[in-house]
C-alpha cells in the first residue's frame, strides 16, 4: 500500500505525497541518529503526521513527549551504597529525560520512533541536550549513562517556532500545511464515465476560487452529497464546509465564489438529467466504485 494510503488509515489523510522525503530520510548515509523535523503551519497536523507515520510504518514502540504539559519531577530519592547505607538524595529524572531513556532502552533491540512535540516550550539548555544526544548517541542524566542504537532510533521533531540551529542542521524537514494541494481527481478515478468531466472541472473550478483541497476521501463524500443530495448552491456550500477539513466558511459566501458554485451546479443538473447515480461504499485501498441506472 502507497504510503499516503496508509497515513490516511491512521489518521492523516494529505494530498502530499511523503515517500520520496521520507526515502531520502532513510537512505541517507548519516553518524548520527536520524531526525526528522515536522514543520508546517499551525495546527495539530503536524502531531497527527508524526503519529500516524509510526503506525504507518509499523513501529513496534512509539514514545510521545509534549514540551508543554506541566512537568511534575518526583521527589529527590536517596541512594542506596554498596554497603547498605543510604547516600545524598538524587533528583528525579523529568519526563523528558524519562522519555528519552525509555526510547534508548527500546531502541536496543527494535525499531523506536521517539516524538518530541511542542519544542519552543523547551528550556534551551533541553535543546543542546537533544543535539548532543542525537550527534553521540549518548544520553546522560542524574542516574547515569544510556545509549540509542542508531539504526533502530527515529527522532521526530515539532516545534511552533524555529528550532536550534545545530539541531535543525543534522534534521531532515518536511512540511505539512492545512493548505493542501489541490489534486486533478477525474471521473474514472470514482467509477464514473467521461460525461462526468464538466462537472469534475466544475468544482475544481470552486476549490480553486474557494482556495481549498478536499483529499481523497473528502471529495468522496462530496462527491456523493452531489450525486444524491445537493441541489442548490447553498447546498453545495454546506457540502464544502461539512466535509472539508480547513475551509473558510465566509470564503464560499465571497462574491467571487458565488458564479462558480453556480455553475457547478449547473454542470450537476446537466450530468444528472433524469439518470439516478449511486456511490459505492469506500474501498479501504483505493477509489470509489459506482454503479449508474436509469
Amino acid at each position: 500500500m502507497n504510503l499516503r494510503r496508509n497515513l490516511a488509515r491512521h489518521g492523516f489523510e494529505s494530498n502530499d505525497d511523503y515517500e520520496f522525503p521520507l526515502r531520502c530520510l532513510f537512505d541517507a548515509d548519516v553518524p548520527h541518529l536520524r531526525v526528522l523535523h515536522v514543520d508546517g503551519s499551525g495546527g495539530r497536523r503536524k502531531t497527527a503526521f508524526a503519529n500516524a507515520l509510526a503506525h504507518a510504518l509499523d513501529y513496534p514502540h512509539v514514545l510521545y513527549h509534549d514540551f508543554s504539559r506541566d512537568d511534575i519531577v518526583p521527589a529527590p530519592q536517596p541512594v542506596l551504597l554498596d554497603d547498605g547505607s543510604l547516600g545524598t538524595p538524587e533528583p528525579g529524572l523529568t519526563a523528558f529525560e524519562r522519555v528519552v531513556t525509555e526510547a534508548c532502552a527500546y531502541s536496543e533491540g527494535a525499531r523506536t520512533i521517539l516524538i518530541l512535540d511542542q519544542l519552543q516550550a523547551a528550556d534551551f539548555e533541553d535543546h543542546i541536550r537533544l543535539y548532543q544526544f542525537a550527534s553521540t548517541r549518548e544520553w546522560m542524566h542524574s542516574a547515569g549513562t544510556v545509549l540509542a542504537n542508531r539504526r533502530h532510533l527515529l527522532l521526530v521533531l515539532m516545534s511552533e517556532q524555529p528550532i536550534y540551529h545545530s539541531l535543525a542542521h543534522i534534521s531532515y524537514r518536511v512540511w505539512t500545511d492545512a493548505q493542501r494541494a489541490f489534486l486533478d481527481y477525474r471521473p474514472e478515478e470514482y467509477g464514473l464515465g467521461p460525461d462526468a468531466q464538466p462537472l469534475f472541472a466544475a468544482l475544481g473550478a470552486v476549490f480553486e476560487a474557494a482556495s481549498t483541497s478536499p483529499t481523497p476521501s473528502e471529495f468522496a463524500r462530496l462527491l456523493d452529497d452531489l450525486l444524491h443530495r445537493v441541489r442548490s448552491e447553498d447546498q453545495l456550500r454546506q457540502a464544502l464546509f461539512g466535509w472539508t477539513e480547513g475551509v473558510d466558511r465566509m470564503r464560499l459566501y465571497a462574491p467571487d465564489v458565488t458564479p462558480t458554485l453556480r455553475a457547478a451546479i449547473d454542470a450537476l443538473t446537466r450530468y444528472l438529467g433524469h439518470d439516478e447515480v449511486e456511490l459505492g461504499e469506500p474501498d479501504a485501498t483505493g477509489p470509489q466504485s459506482t454503479t449508474a441506472s436509469s
